[in-house]
């Protein structure tokens, strides 16, 4: 279905993500990451070129290359499957059967609307059901799927999602906290807003379950003087 104008300009300014999976066309990866660079490298400098800069100039001259390869290798590099992290899992042989939570996920992701930064924080939860994932892939998981152009509602859905299927388990739970430059520095220009999704799974969707794990984020886990 085809969107017009003006249905574009709606869904820029408020952020609405039309699906809970990332829209890639089915030819994404009949290219190359070499070649992709190469590609953006020419646009970015037609757009340089057209603003008026001086791409003649030292300062500016690798700015087309850099930021092609920021693209591909750094920003975005979570649209490749090649890149998604192994979810190492292993049997719950302690037999530990309450909830584990992992607080304060630095998530660096990027607007997919302005293709402006998207910084925050990600705490993530889960219960076992005879399977235990390693504390690193829960980050590896977030960065990941933050590491493409996002909405950050399809981004706490994606994080879900990825780690039920690693455990085995629906009772898994995400909240994200962040800071939206598209909002913070222009448009509004609200610097002091930020955006709060969560995405409650299995035993998560019970009132107090969901309450225990939304507590455990109250808590104190400055660990400075370690």
């Amino acid at each position: 279905m085809k969107i017009n104008d003006d249905r574009i300009e709606e869904i820029g300014d408020n952020h609405v993500g039309t699906s809970a999976k990332t829209p890639l066309r089915p030819d994404a990866f009949d290219i190359s990451d070499a070649e992709k660079i190469e590609r953006i490298q020419e646009s970015v400098k037609d757009i340089l070129i057209t603003l008026g800069m001086d791409l003649e100039d030292d300062s500016l001259k690798g700015t087309p290359k850099r930021v092609a390869k920021s693209f591909v290798n750094e920003l975005f590099k979570g649209l490749n499957p090649a890149n998604k992290p192994i979810a190492s899992t292993f049997e719950n042989n302690y037999n530990y059967g309450e909830m584990l939570v992992e607080k304060n996920i630095i998530v660096y992701s990027t607007c997919e609307h302005h293709l402006l930064p998207i910084v925050g924080r990600a705490h993530v939860a889960y219960i076992s059901d005879g399977k235990v994932i390693g504390l690193s892939k829960m980050n590896r998981i977030v960065e990941y799927f933050a590491k493409r152009p996002q909405v950050q509602e399809r981004l706490t859905m994606q994080v879900v999602q990825a780690m039920q299927e690693a455990l085995g388990t629906d009772d898994v739970a995400c909240v994200i906290d962040a800071k939206h430059l598209c909002v913070n520095s222009r448009g509004i220009k609200d610097i002091e807003s930020s955006t709060v999704t969560a995405e409650f799974g299995g035993k998560f969707k019970e009132k107090e379950t969901k309450h225990e794990f939304l507590d455990y984020l109250k808590m104190d886990s400055d660990f400075q003087g370690l």
